[in-house]
């Protein structure tokens, strides 16, 4: 006990000379001493488990916090680490001495983490710190992680793959109602945002100890110019730009709205991303020109696994409304993905496959937006994404009946856009309207087969909407005759209007065979099932064997 009183006020008094000591007052972290000092008297707190040993050293650690943060602008030593001890000791005796915690990790946030964020040790002792209050912080400060997600995007996006595994316990805590919707873009871009950040690294040094997104709120606008002038292009007002045709010329316009959206810390809602813009075609452009880092490797291969985790949440823990506003989003982005082919593919393969599992959760979604669906289906000749977009999108409407039995008007007008994209298909000859007419024939190969794809999907939608929705039998025939009739190149597709044509005059087991997938309310029938049981009571002779399609056996 002795010993310990001797430790116990050697460290107190430690952190109270260093109030004194002018050097050290003015920038603590520069005193390793002191985050021993910290972490000693922090331990002894909890192993004495007393509250007048906390009441006691609560003072002179807030006066050191205090003094911690106001010199974070002229420190040259990274103070993260000290802040972290200080913010345990908050968390764990806050309610001891009636300290608030919350404005203390925000602070932290705003202004230490946005400048740390890229020192490696700093982020993995946050990560660590987040995890081991993972439970104190989501139920006292639920809003305080989703507040500056951006904030944590970047530091996993900057420090890389070794953080992955203790990041991915921290992952879910981002994600409340007021972050799940402008948490989507921010994935997917991980990887510009990894280019934005390479690109100020280049120009301007150093991350660490320098805040970028401080530089949106400067109060000098003309300063504010001339140091992201500096930092984006490599040049100074005075200089010119300096050569145009420089490798920084490529780098992304000062005043590009993506740009500064990417580098904020704070969550501020969804921003429009112009992807159109000519300085983020030439970011993108000088991506696909240049090798590519390790870093921009790491989160090519990460941030699918961000978006495995994001939407399994999305189908298990958030609410319908939430979950129906994110599809129009999904769509919006489905085109718009960074130009690595592996990573585009990882991303599209989960934006189809949850959008399909959230209309097969809420088939009402199809009847909700069918505005932003029909929006879809017309830009099909658009771009191959887009047309596998457009034929997801069929499947849905067909397989869930335009959103069911009681939104008769809504798949009417899904009917009327997928009649629209048949005529449309079977007036051309070949995907890509408006493009080059001169295509090599494995071009013209491909365009075909993507156009015969595409109408096999149309038919058995149309067939399938008419099947749920009786009043649109008549259209849907007319519909079906035409394309059994035109005798296109490719036989599967007539073939297929041709069987369906038929099928539909066997009413029962066209119900069965292009009914929902699932019983609608009041029928106790399995979907594609005929129940032979009632052979006995019920006529179910007449099976269409046409269907087979010439199959031998």
């Amino acid at each position: 006990m002795g010993d310990r009183d001797r430790d116990w006020d050697w460290h107190l008094r430690t952190l109270s000379s260093s109030a004194r000591d002018s050097n050290v007052a003015n920038d603590p972290a520069s005193d390793s001493s002191l985050l021993q000092s910290v972490k000693k008297l922090y331990e002894l707190c909890k192993d004495e488990n007393s509250e007048d040993l906390v009441a006691r050293v609560y003072p002179q650690i807030n006066k050191l916090f205090q003094r911690s943060v106001a010199s974070l602008s002229q420190s040259e030593t990274s103070i993260g680490l000290l802040l972290l001890a200080i913010l345990q000791f908050y968390l764990d005796f806050g309610e001891i001495v009636l300290h608030d915690a919350d404005p203390s990790l925000r602070t932290f946030f705003r202004s230490c983490l946005s400048r740390e964020f890229a020192d490696p040790v700093v982020a993995e002792a946050t990560i660590d710190f987040l995890n081991a209050n993972k439970k104190k912080l989501l139920t006292s400060f639920p809003t305080l992680l989703p507040q500056f997600f951006p904030l944590m995007l970047k530091l996993i996006a900057w420090n890389g793959e070794k953080l992955e595994k203790s990041f991915m316990k921290v992952f879910p805590g981002l994600m409340s109602p007021g972050s799940f919707l402008p948490l989507f873009p921010s994935l997917v871009d991980l990887p510009i945002l990894v280019v934005a950040l390479e690109k100020v690294e280049k120009s301007a040094g150093s991350l660490v100890g320098n805040s970028i997104a401080s530089m949106q709120k400067s109060t000098a606008p003309e300063m504010l110019l001339a140091l992201m002038d500096e930092a984006y292009t490599g040049s100074t007002i005075g200089d010119g730009g300096g050569d145009s045709e420089s490798e920084d010329s490529s780098t992304i316009d000062v005043a590009d709205p993506l740009f500064l959206d990417l580098l904020k810390d704070e969550n501020d809602g969804i921003a429009e991303r112009h992807w159109t813009s000519p300085g983020m075609a030439a970011a993108l452009q000088a991506a696909i020109n240049t090798p590519q880092s390790d870093r921009l490797k790491h989160i090519l291969r990460m941030a699918p696994r961000f978006l495995d985790v994001y939407f399994s949440i999305a189908l298990r823990d958030v609410n319908n409304s939430l979950v129906c506003a994110l599809i129009p989003l999904l769509m919006s982005r489905n085109a718009t993905i960074f130009p690595d082919k592996k990573f585009s593919y990882e991303v599209r393969k989960r934006i189809l496959e949850f959008m399909l599992a959230a209309f097969q959760r809420s088939p009402d979604f199809i009847a909700l937006l069918k505005k932003p669906i029909m929006d879809r289906l017309g830009e099909a000749y658009d771009s191959p994404e887009k047309t596998e977009l457009a034929l997801q999108l069929c499947w849905a409407i067909g397989e869930h009946g335009g959103g069911g039995g009681s939104h008769k008007d809504e798949a009417r007008e899904l009917f009327e856009g997928l009649e629209l994209l048949l005529y449309e298909n079977l007036a051309s000859s070949r995907l890509g309207l408006g493009q080059e007419s001169v295509f090599s024939s494995d071009s013209q190969t491909s365009r075909k087969s993507s156009q015969s794809r595409l109408l096999c999907f149309v038919v058995t939608a149309i067939a399938k909407l008419a099947t749920n929705h009786r009043e649109l039998l008549p259209r849907a025939r007319v519909s079906l005759g035409k394309v059994a009739r035109s005798r296109i190149s490719d036989v599967r597709v007539w073939r297929r209007a041709r069987d369906y044509l038929g099928l539909m005059t066997e009413p029962a087991i066209s119900l069965s065979v292009l009914g929902p997938s699932r019983p609608s309310r009041g029928q106790m029938q399995n979907p594609g099932t005929v129940k032979w049981s009632d052979g006995a009571t019920k006529m179910i002779a007449h099976v269409p064997f046409y269907i087979l399609g010439e199959q031998e056996g």
